[in-house]
C-alpha cells in the first residue's frame, strides 16, 4: 500500500500545463466504446465497467478511462477507480479532466494527500475553481488541516457555483473550532441560497443555541417548514418544531386574521359557444385525495343561494358575511353568521348571480396548501365559479369542489405554476400546458367527484389571489389553444427545471408517449454522443443552458448540492428497513438524461433498493431531494463513510416542459409555439373553439 501511494503521488507531482479550452462538441466514440456506453444506458453497469476497462487497455482511449473511473466510483469501487485512473495518468499526465477524476478517486478511497496535490494544482491552472477549492478543502479536512481547508472554502464561497455546499462545509469547520457565531452565519447563508438544503437547519439551530442567540432561529424559520410528510425526517431533526399545520385539527388559532374583502374581477373575453367546465378538488393532500375538512368558513362577493343535490334552495345569504360548512354528529350543516344551522344530505352548491364585468368569487378560509412539501401551510383562498361542499360519509368530512370554466381555471394555474414576471411567451406556454393538462385529465379523480386537484399531484391551482395581470393576459392571448397528438390532448406534464436535459416518459418509468422524448436545453453541448462520465462534468461545472435562467429564479433550481451524514441516512432508512451502517449509495438505471430511476443503499447489515422517484428523493435526505438527477460522493473517516455529498440538477421529474428552460428560451427570443414544439415531439397546436390546427 505504501508503495502504491508513493507511485500515485509521484504521478500527480508532474507539472500541469494550462489546459486549452475544452471542446464542447464530442467526437463520436469508437465502436468498442460505443458498445460499453450502450451497456451502461441499458442498465448493465457492472458489464459496462468491465467493458470500459477492457477498451481502455485495448485502445488507450481517454474517454474509456474516464468512463471506467466514473462507473467504478458510482458502484462504490474506489480502489478500482484509483487503479484505472492511475493508468490514465501515465498516458495523459497533463489532462485536466483526467487529473480531476484522479482527485475524485483519491477522495473516495481516502488518499487525501494525493487528492490535495491534484486539486491544489488544478486551482492554479483552471477556471473551474469553486468545485476544485471545495474538493481541495475536503482533502485537507481528511488530513485534519483545518486552517487550510477554511481558507479554500472561503475562496469557494466567493464564487458563483456550489455556494450552499461551500458555506455548509464552512459551518462544519467553524463548529469544530467552536466559532459558533461564524458557524451560524454560514448555515444561514446555506438556507438563503437554497431553502431546500434542509440538513443545514438543525446545524443552524444548534450553532445559534451555543452562541446564545437561539431567538434568531425562530425569527428565521417563520417562513420555513420541514417537510410535513417525512415523518422519518422529523424524527431525525429533533428539537426543530415544523410549522406545518395539522390537516384537520382545531383551526381557531389560524382564524384570527382580519377578514379580507373580495377581489373585483371580470370574466375572460368570451367567445361563441360554451366553455368546457372543470371540477377542481380544493385543499387536497399530496396524493390528490381530499384533506377531509369538517369545518370550512366561506364568504361570497354577491347574494347567494345554497342549492342541494335535488336542486332545492335550502338557504340564502348576503355578500361579505362568513358562513360555515360543518360536519357534526354524522350530519352536514350550513351555519349562518348568526349561528342558525341548516342541515343538508349529500351536497350543496353556493350559487351567485353576477355580470361579466363584476364577476363573483367565493373566499374559503384555512385551505390546505402544499401538503407534503417544505412550504405546507393553510391559507385563505378566493375562487371564481361555483363552490360545492360534498359530504363524504366514508371520511366523515367534506370534499370541496370548485366548478369553473376552463379559461378561468387557467387564470388560476398559470401564475401558480410559473412566476408572473417570466417573459410573456413563456407564460403563454404555461397557459397552453395548463389548458391541455386539464382537458386531458377530466375524470382523473372521479372517485372523489372532481376532475383535477389543486395541488402538484395535478397542477397547482391557486384561484383568484394567485392571478396576475401578465399571466391572465397570456392566458387570454392563447385562449382555446391546446396541444394534441393523434387529435387528442396530450399528457402535458412539466417540471420546474430539467437540469439541462429532459427525460422521456419511458425513462421515468411511466407509460411511453412518443411526444415525451428527451431533449436538451444546453447551448454548447452535443448530447448526441453523451457518455456516462459527462454527468459529472455537467453537474459539477457550469455550462450555458436555457434552463440555467436565473432571472427571478434561484440558481439552486438548476444546480443543487446536499451534505448528508451517514447517521442521518441510516436513521431515515431504518424507518423502512434496518440495514446497519451505510457503506455506499449506488445510483442505478441512469438514463440518457442523467436521471436515475433506482438507488441501492448498501449497509453493513443488508441492502435497500429504491425504485420510485419519490422514494429516492425521500430516503436520501432530511427533506426531499429536488430531483433524481444527481451523483454521490462519500466523505471517509478512517476508511468508513461518515457523510455523502450530492451534486444534483433540476427540480422535479424532468419530463416534458422545462419551465425554467421555457423562460430562458423566451428570453432569447423564441415564441410560445417554438418552445412547445421543442419540448413535445411531433405535436400539433389546436384551437378547441374551431377544432382547427394553429400554425
Amino acid at each position: 500500500m505504501k508503495r502504491l501511494l508513493t507511485l500515485l503521488l509521484a504521478i500527480t507531482l508532474l507539472p500541469i500545463s494550462a489546459p486549452a479550452q475544452e471542446d464542447t462538441v464530442q467526437a463520436p466514440p469508437s465502436p468498442w466504446l460505443k458498445a460499453a456506453i450502450n451497456l451502461y444506458f441499458s442498465f448493465h453497469q457492472d458489464e459496462a465497467l468491465n467493458e470500459f476497462i477492457a477498451v481502455s487497455k485495448r485502445t488507450g482511449e481517454r474517454e474509456a478511462f474516464l468512463n471506467a473511473t466514473y462507473v467504478a466510483l458510482e458502484l462504490g469501487q474506489s480502489r478500482l477507480a484509483v487503479d484505472t485512473i492511475s493508468m490514465a495518468l501515465k498516458k495523459f499526465p497533463n489532462d485536466t479532466q483526467v487529473l480531476e477524476f484522479a482527485g475524485d478517486a483519491y477522495l473516495a478511497a481516502g488518499y487525501y494527500l494525493n487528492a490535495e496535490n491534484v486539486f491544489a494544482r488544478l486551482t492554479e491552472n483552471n477556471n473551474k475553481t469553486e468545485f476544485y477549492y471545495i474538493s481541495l478543502a475536503r482533502a485537507q479536512m481528511g488530513l485534519k488541516q483545518y486552517d487550510l481547508a477554511e481558507i479554500n472554502l472561503k475562496q469557494a464561497a466567493m464564487g458563483t457555483n456550489h455556494l450552499p455546499l461551500s458555506n455548509f462545509m464552512l459551518g462544519e469547520l467553524y463548529t469544530k473550532e467552536k466559532k459558533y457565531d461564524q458557524a451560524a452565519e454560514a448555515y444561514k447563508k446555506v438556507l438563503e441560497y437554497d431553502s431546500q438544503f434542509i440538513e443545514a437547519k438543525p446545524h443552524y439551530q444548534d450553532a445559534l443555541a451555543k452562541a446564545r442567540q437561539a431567538n434568531k432561529y425562530s425569527a428565521f424559520t417563520h417562513a420555513e417548514a420541514v417537510q410535513a410528510n417525512a415523518k422519518d425526517a422529523m424524527q431525525v431533526i429533533k428539537g426543530i418544531k415544523p410549522l406545518s399545520i395539522p390537516i384537520d385539527k382545531d383551526l381557531a388559532a389560524y382564524d384570527s386574521e382580519p377578514e379580507q374583502h373580495h377581489t373585483h374581477i371580470r370574466k375572460p373575453v368570451s367567445y361563441d359557444g360554451d366553455l368546457p367546465m372543470i371540477k377542481v378538488g380544493i385543499g387536497v393532500k399530496s396524493n390528490g385525495a381530499p384533506a377531509g375538512m369538517t369545518s370550512i368558513k366561506f364568504s361570497t362577493s354577491h347574494y347567494f343561494s345554497a342549492v342541494d343535490e335535488t336542486g332545492r334552495t335550502i338557504v340564502s345569504g348576503t355578500p361579505d358575511k362568513f358562513w360555515e360548512a360543518e360536519v357534526s354528529g354524522g350530519r352536514a350543516y350550513l351555519v349562518s353568521p348568526e349561528g342558525a344551522r341548516t342541515a343538508f344530505n349529500k351536497s350543496v352548491k353556493i350559487l351567485q348571480q353576477s355580470d361579466d364585468d363584476n364577476s363573483h368569487t367565493t373566499i374559503l378560509k384555512n385551505i390546505l396548501t402544499g401538503h407534503g412539501t417544505t412550504w405546507q401551510s393553510r391559507e385563505d383562498k378566493e375562487y371564481r365559479g361555483t363552490i360545492e361542499f360534498v359530504y363524504n360519509r366514508s371520511i366523515n368530512a367534506f370534499v370541496i369542489i370548485n366548478h369553473v370554466n376552463i379559461e378561468e381555471y387557467v387564470f388560476g394555474v398559470v401564475a401558480s405554476e410559473m412566476p408572473s414576471v417570466f417573459p410573456t411567451e413563456a407564460l403563454k406556454v404555461q397557459a397552453v400546458i395548463a389548458r391541455t393538462y386539464a382537458l386531458r385529465s377530466v375524470g382523473k379523480h372521479k372517485q372523489w367527484g372532481y376532475d383535477v386537484c389543486d395541488a402538484q399531484h395535478c397542477q397547482v391551482y391557486g384561484g383568484v389571489r394567485a392571478e396576475r395581470e401578465r399571466s391572465d393576459a397570456a392566458a387570454e392571448a392563447t385562449m382555446g389553444i391546446i396541444l394534441t397528438y393523434d387529435d387528442q390532448p396530450i399528457e402535458a406534464v412539466f417540471s420546474s427545471n430539467c437540469g439541462g436535459y429532459t427525460q422521456s416518459s419511458t425513462e421515468a418509468g411511466w407509460y411511453p408517449h412518443k411526444y415525451l422524448q428527451p431533449v436538451s436545453d444546453y447551448q454548447d453541448f452535443n448530447e448526441t454522443n453523451i457518455q456516462p462520465y459527462n454527468f459529472k462534468e455537467l453537474l459539477q461545472h457550469t455550462r450555458p443552458a436555457f434552463s440555467r435562467y436565473f432571472k427571478n429564479v434561484s440558481p439552486s433550481t438548476f444546480r443543487w448540492t446536499r451534505y448528508i451524514t451517514e447517521e442521518q441516512i441510516k436513521r431515515i432508512v431504518s424507518q423502512r428497513k434496518n440495514i446497519g451502517d451505510i457503506k455506499a449509495i449506488i445510483p442505478l438505471k441512469r438514463g440518457l438524461s442523467g436521471y436515475v430511476n433506482g438507488v441501492k443503499i448498501v449497509g453493513t447489515g443488508g441492502v435497500l433498493t429504491l425504485s420510485k422517484e419519490n422514494e429516492i428523493k425521500k430516503y436520501l435526505g432530511l427533506g426531499m431531494l429536488r430531483s433524481t438527477y444527481f451523483i454521490v460522493q462519500p466523505n471517509l473517516e478512517n476508511g468508513v463513510p461518515k457523510s455523502f455529498i450530492f451534486y444534483g440538477g433540476g427540480w422535479g421529474h424532468g419530463v416534458g416542459l422545462c419551465q425554467t428552460g421555457a423562460g430562458g428560451r423566451a428570453d432569447a427570443g423564441q415564441n410560445f409555439k417554438q418552445i412547445l414544439h421543442h419540448y413535445y415531439s411531433d405535436v400539433k397546436l389546436k384551437d378547441i373553439r374551431s377544432g382547427k390546427e394553429v400554425f
